[in-house]
């Protein structure tokens, strides 16, 4: 499955979601992240982002896909996703 994860945390923990994050998925700008997971890989992620966050005041959206999107970017894209074969 193909997921897109943005969050919105606390000043404190951003920097330990962010490098959480890197290690599963690619960075695509400021607290967002995207890529191509399992299911055991993404059940993996929601309890390592579960353990990093406050549930009382953070907050994560994950939107599960069944494959990458077209992508259209404005502006200057900070992270370019390249389609490789």
């Amino acid at each position: 499955m193909y997921v897109v994860i943005v969050y919105d945390v606390a000043v404190e923990r951003v920097n330990k979601v962010k490098k959480f994050l890197r290690r599963h998925l690619h960075w695509v700008q400021n607290s967002v992240f995207e890529g191509e997971v399992t299911l055991a890989e993404y059940e993996r992620i929601k309890v390592g982002l579960r353990k990093l966050i406050d549930e009382d005041h953070d907050a994560v959206i994950i939107y599960k896909l069944r494959s990458m999107p077209p992508r259209e970017t404005l502006g200057v894209e900070k992270n370019p996703i390249e389609d490789t074969i």
